[in-house]
């Protein structure tokens, strides 16, 4: 499960559409409709929050936002109701170490997407979070 903490918009479509998919099982498992990724770490800062399913929810609606920029229609009504209007933090080090990882990833897949990519200097993040200063966060999975 990857959760990203940058902006959908550096995506691939094959990134964007997982992204959609696995923040679905997030949410699903945030709800306690699963048995699986309870424990998964990359969900504990969804966890964190006081309301965790309307911080999945505000993540899912952006996703879905940018599908709909692209021209993809991804079904919003699978998004629970609740609103969240905070920001969670995520630290600049967990940014570089993500940008990186999706570059390659983008340099095996997707050639195109990888060359703009590469040429960004300063990177954007999920609008629903806000960076701090700090390494790679400890829930951070290396692979």
């Amino acid at each position: 499960m990857r959760i990203w903490s940058i902006h959908p918009k550096y995506l691939d479509a094959k990134g964007l559409v997982a992204l959609w998919r696995e923040s679905l099982l997030a949410q699903n498992v945030l709800a306690g409709k699963t048995k699986g990724y309870k424990n998964h770490p990359q969900l504990n800062r969804f966890k964190d929050v006081e309301n965790p399913m309307g911080a999945i929810a505000f993540y899912l609606k952006f996703i879905a936002q940018e599908a709909d920029r692209r021209g993809y229609n991804f079904n919003k009504e699978k998004i629970n109701g609740q609103n969240y209007q905070k920001k969670i933090k995520v630290t600049s080090g967990q940014i570089k170490y993500e940008f990186e990882h999706l570059l390659k990833k983008l340099e095996a897949r997707d050639i195109k997407k990888y060359s703009e990519n590469k040429q960004v200097e300063s990177v954007d993040v999920h609008p629903l979070f806000e960076v701090v200063n700090g390494d790679i966060e400890a829930w951070e999975i290396f692979k």
